[in-house]
């Protein structure tokens, strides 16, 4: 683990990614926009995959990325530090929530979210409200979205 709980500004947390190219877009999208990236493994892929590494280009710098063997460790270190959980399963739209400066904003595996004890353990909840009744966004959008919305209420852009 590379943890380091004096960081300030927001941190996005990565439950168990999957695909290589969105979690290469968001190191590229947390290194343009100054925020710390966490992921939780194990990963659904490596870092030396030709996909991940055609994405991430030169924006890859692993001292600037905390990983966490297991969510056990993850949420040990954020035993004092408020987590909030983007899913599509929310009633709460980012739109009404009021973001701090060194919140954490974990997301899930695209391909399966968090499981239900992680759900179950989170206080604060939120979604992207979508059109439609669609399902929803590409996480690496996600991200960008909910990342610039916190930047921007705190004035830290």
């Amino acid at each position: 683990m590379t943890h380091n709980p004096n960081n300030q500004g927001p941190k996005i947390a990565l439950f168990e990614p999957d695909i290589p190219q969105n979690t290469a877009a968001i190191i590229r999208t947390c290194a343009c926009l100054g925020a710390k990236l966490e992921i939780i493994e194990p990963c659904g892929f490596l870092l030396n995959d030709k996909r991940f590494k055609r994405v991430v280009m030169d924006y890859m710098d692993e001292k600037s990325i905390n990983f966490y063997k297991s969510s056990e460790e993850f949420f040990k270190s954020k035993k004092n530090q408020r987590i909030i959980l983007m899913t599509t399963k929310a009633s709460t739209s980012y739109i009404n929530f009021d973001f701090y400066e060194n919140d954490t904003i974990l997301f899930g595996r695209e391909s399966a979210g968090v499981p239900e004890s992680v759900h179950k353990s989170i206080k604060d909840k939120l979604k992207i409200p979508m059109k439609n009744n669609k399902r929803s966004l590409n996480i690496a959008s996600s991200v960008a979205i909910i990342l610039a919305e916190c930047l921007k209420q705190n004035n830290l852009i």
